[in-house]
């Protein structure tokens, strides 16, 4: 091959591949699927710890959780209903204590053996260094259990292409049916 066909054919390929992957301020955007990919320098990780509490308010004056669907009576566990929630983060147990954020979405009772729940929250923050930032928890929760692990698997702000797990523990020495307390550890990988 002579030196000109090898050079078309190094321009062919080269011009091939930056066709599919354009390098942006914020990573490698991916013509093939229409998605921006980490870059080189967003691979280095952080780990981040955050301990917090929520609080479940269930009466009738002023309710965070609401049952949305019900299921017969004869239905074991209450299995199908559904609530959805938002609920008050914050730093102590007491609902009078600083609010970080706020718990929000949907919880339904999954299991016809147990008392477990199917969670999907986005734990919402608004006040210090990750104001403005979400992140996303899907997963199985015994509550009946202590030390129940759910994933995380997903944020945004500070928290995008997050992913980690969350240990809750309901805080029964001060909850009551009408306000349920649940304190969280949360660890979380980010960019």
């Amino acid at each position: 091959m002579s030196l000109s066909h090898s050079f078309m054919f190094l321009f062919s390929i080269t011009l091939m591949i930056s066709t599919q992957l354009l390098t942006t301020a914020n990573g490698i955007f991916s013509q093939e699927s229409n998605i921006i990919l980490p870059s080189e320098k967003q691979k280095t990780e952080k780990v981040t710890h955050i301990h917090f509490y929520y609080h479940d308010i269930r009466n009738n004056e002023n309710p965070t959780m609401i049952q949305i669907v019900d299921t017969p009576k004869n239905v074991a566990n209450g299995f199908g209903s559904v609530f959805m929630m938002d609920d008050a983060m914050t730093e102590g147990p007491e609902l009078s204590s600083k609010r970080i954020g706020r718990a929000q979405g949907l919880i339904g009772l999954s299991s016809l053996h147990d008392i477990a729940e199917f969670l999907l929250i986005n734990l919402v923050f608004d006040e210090g260094s990750y104001a403005g930032s979400t992140l996303s928890m899907l997963g199985r929760n015994p509550i009946s259990k202590q030390n129940r692990e759910t994933s995380i698997v997903g944020g945004t702000g500070v928290f995008r292409f997050a992913r980690g797990f969350s240990i809750a523990n309901s805080v029964n020495s001060i909850s009551t049916p009408q306000h349920y307390i649940v304190e969280y550890n949360v660890t979380v990988y980010h960019p």
